[in-house]
């Protein structure tokens, strides 16, 4: 084993810090700081190149750690002894271990701070029961496994303290990778990903209560009553750090990691401090994820990868030999997914859980991880686990965690809701106006509301009987760092509100936006929020406005106004999210290009003042932009001015003509008519041009206004291309890419619409393939 120094042999030298360069002779390989950078390279290059190869089985990036931690060690790699002793030379261990623990406990510090304990209060009975049953079978069946190991492999062992991790070893469920498999699965809102994140926290808990027990159990005196000692002092401490720290937690929280030093010195371990500490700091307000951005992607990026390879350079697989070792090493497994797997199952069925999400439960809760190296690793240290042990519950945590997905796919499929054939007003444009509009909005952050808010005011055609529904999505990305577990707290079932009505959040700008909103208009507005990675978010929105029923998604562009009016790129990403929905959403979209539609504030009915344009050319979008006009304009603050574009057919320069029935145009703009006699405020304009120039010269002398509405596409229409007939933003369409462009000077907003009209435009796959090349520019 790297990790011992052979007996009889002097300790080797410390290294020094820096070297002074090749040049003046120095191998740089041993010096501790160029060693540590090139462990460190080494490290992120082959976990992370592991979890590339592992991302199409859906496995968590722990699997890849571990997997990356056991092939630098001497499992695979280490059997090299030069290998070894250039890149991880004994004498360099102590600067690693110490970086990884370093890191180990500011995860600590983040998981305590992730884990509401007033969440474990709201507990539900059934989740409960299932962590109880998930922790006492496989605690028990631990038990009973740690008397064959002792009889075999572990002989002269604390039986006592070798009995308690063993026993911890096989109850723990690892939450956060359990939370990045529900998300991966996309089962973080379902009644299964609910029960196991409710029993998953439960067990959490315990686990390190049993853990700081086993702590205390192993230490080196002899004396019996020395564990004794350590465990109420232990008990001393989490008593006076929860009745001193949180009154002064703010001069505490800059020195988190002294409470690290009191664990040590009572004996228990740093991380339990930096634990406790963690869960006492106040949820409330924006302290605790203030200190999350501050440190989470320093501490899941660099340093925990360090401390799964300091792990896997204790492991080694050669020592499991023998028919004896590998037959236990089946037994451990077979053990700790019976006691999960079983006791899991038999207490969901108890109550009235269906037979495959027992299972599916049952399989989640069998998850291993991170914390399970954890309590491995101090077992080690404190002389409870041999090298063979330690290996063999190295491979079994690894087993059951790769095996959790495959296993979830196989016995629990969602059943995806059939499509709602009888929903059919997939539409804007409908015969009976009259009828209920549905409209789910997304949006991305606090930027967004503002401007969605007061398109929503003025949605709300105040002579409708049925009136307006409003589906409000926030769109959470789910990623591997570890605050995507306080997204996890805060997540509720789809279609119910995501804030606590009995407690006021004046903090939440979102909270207090929609709330205002639904309170002075009287439109009902249901907020939900989509956790999911960014690849197939659009998944859950398509998803979800087919359940809902909504007429229209309205999506926010991928760019943001800045101060100077321009507008900026948010991020990439969020434009193929809004491709992707256009794409497969069964029901119309609109991508609102936002440049401060009624200010920074929600402006009320009685002050709403707002000028709308509709640029009709024809076809199935321009006439669903037409229809989400007049019904804007049933506003008594708003005018709509529609502008109808005719072009004479020889005429072809820059006008693309596209041949189609003129018919539901004709009886569109009759309807309209008939409308305008009867409603001052909207106004109806017909412009021939004869090229494109003149287009986009008529275009500009409407740009004096709040709002355009245009089709994304039409059927028959003369539209503004440039030569080479490639726009920037082939989502948004040849005229809303040039409204949306820096060459159009203009402080209106835009929204462009696709209508559904059963199947997907034939072109639009094309057009969005075709801008993929210089999507990296926008």
């Amino acid at each position: 084993m790297a990790t011992n120094s052979s007996a009889g042999h002097a300790c080797p030298s410390p290294m020094k810090s820096v070297s002074n360069g090749i040049f003046q002779g120095d191998d740089p390989l041993h010096f501790a700081l160029p060693l540590a950078i090139l462990q460190i390279c080494l490290v992120l290059v082959v976990t992370r190149g592991l979890a590339y190869l592992f991302r199409p089985l859906r496995q968590p990036r722990v699997i890849a750690e571990i997997v990356g931690g056991i092939l630098l060690g001497p499992s695979a790699l280490g059997r090299s002894e030069s290998y070894l002793h250039a890149v991880f030379p004994s004498q360099s261990l102590t600067v690693l271990d110490t970086l990884a623990n370093l890191g180990l406990l500011f995860f600590l510090f983040l998981a305590g701070l992730e884990l509401d304990p007033k969440s474990l209060r709201r507990t539900g009975k059934k989740a409960l029961g299932i962590a109880i049953a998930g922790i006492s079978l496989p605690f028990a069946l631990g038990i009973g496994t740690s008397f064959v190991l002792r009889e075999t492999i572990a002989k002269g062992v604390n039986g006592t303290a070798f009995l308690v991790f063993m026993g911890v070893a096989l109850s723990i469920t690892a939450f956060p990778v359990l939370a990045r498999i529900l998300a991966e699965l996309k089962l973080l809102t379902t009644d299964v990903g609910r029960m196991a994140m409710s029993a998953a926290a439960v067990n959490d808990v315990v686990a390190w209560i049993l853990l700081a027990l086993a702590i205390s159990l192993s230490g080196s005196n002899q004396s019996s009553i020395v564990p004794l000692w350590v465990l109420l002092c232990g008990c001393g401490f989490v008593i006076c750090a929860s009745l001193i720290l949180p009154p002064i937690f703010q001069w505490m929280a800059r020195r988190c990691h002294e409470a690290g030093v009191v664990t040590d010195a009572i004996g228990i371990h740093a991380m339990f401090g930096a634990f406790v500490v963690g869960i006492l700091v106040p949820k409330e307000g924006p302290f605790a994820g203030a200190l999350l951005e501050k440190v989470e992607d320093l501490v899941s990026g660099l340093f925990l990868p360090l401390y799964f390879v300091s792990s896997g350079l204790k492991t080694n697989v050669a020592t499991i030999q023998g028919l004896q070792s590998w037959a236990l090493l089946v037994l451990v497994i077979f053990t700790a997914c019976i006691g999960k797997i079983v006791g899991t199952v038999v207490v969901s069925l108890s109550f009235k859980v269906p037979l495959r999400e027992a299972l599916a439960l049952g399989f989640l809760m069998n998850s291993k991880g991170l914390v399970e190296l954890i309590v491995l690793n101090i077992g080690q240290d404190r002389k409870v686990l041999n090298d063979q042990t330690f290996a063999i519950m190295v491979l079994m945590a690894l087993f059951t965690t790769f095996i959790t997905t495959p296993l979830v796919v196989a016995v629990y499929k969602p059943a995806k809701r059939a499509r709602n054939t009888d929903h059919k007003q997939r539409t804007v444009e409908r015969k009976n106006t009259n009828t209920e509009l549905r409209i789910m909005a997304c949006f991305h952050g606090a930027r967004n509301i503002p401007s969605m808010i007061n398109l929503f005011e003025a949605s709300r055609g105040t002579n409708k009987p049925e009136g307006l529904c409003i589906y409000a999505m926030h769109l959470m990305e789910f990623s591997e760092r570890s605050s995507a577990i306080m997204m996890v707290h805060k997540v509720r079932k789809n279609g119910l509100p995501f804030w606590n009505k009995g407690v006021r959040a004046e903090s939440n700008q979102i909270v207090v936006a929609f709330e205002a909103f639904q309170q002075l208009s009287q439109v009902s507005v249901r907020p939900m929020t989509s956790i999911s990675s960014i690849s197939d978010i659009h998944e859950d929105i398509c998803t979800t406005a087919e359940r809902k029923r909504v007429a229209i998604i309205i999506l926010p562009f991928h760019k943001h106004q800045r101060v100077d009016g321009s507008l900026e790129t948010t991020r990439t990403d969020f434009r193929w999210v809004n491709r992707r929905v256009l794409e497969h959403a069964a029901c119309s979209v609109g991508i609102l290009v936002d440049r401060g539609l009624g200010g920074t504030t929600h402006v009320s009915a009685s002050n709403v003042s707002y000028f709308i344009t509709v640029l009709f050319f024809g076809g199935h979008d321009d006439r669903e932009a037409l229809a989400y006009g007049i019904r804007m304009a049933e506003h008594p603050g708003i005018n709509l001015m529609v502008i109808r574009f005719l072009v004479e057919h020889e005429t072809v320069e820059g006008i693309e003509l596209v041949d189609g029935n003129s018919k539901p145009d004709e009886e569109c703009l009759a309807k309209l008519k008939q409308k305008i006699s009867k409603d001052g405020s909207i106004k109806y304009e017909e412009k021939e041009v004869r090229s494109a120039a003149e287009t986009i010269a008529a275009i500009r002398e409407a740009s004096f206004c709040n709002l355009f509405l245009v089709g994304r596409a039409s059927d028959k229409a003369a539209i503004p291309l440039p030569l080479d007939r490639r726009s920037e933003c082939p989502e948004l369409g040849p005229l809303g890419s040039l409204l949306a462009s820096t060459d159009f000077s203009t402080a209106a907003s835009v929204l462009v619409i696709q209508q559904y009209h059963g199947s997907v435009s034939p072109n639009l796959a094309l057009d969005l393939e075709e801008g993929l090349p210089d999507s990296e520019s926008n």
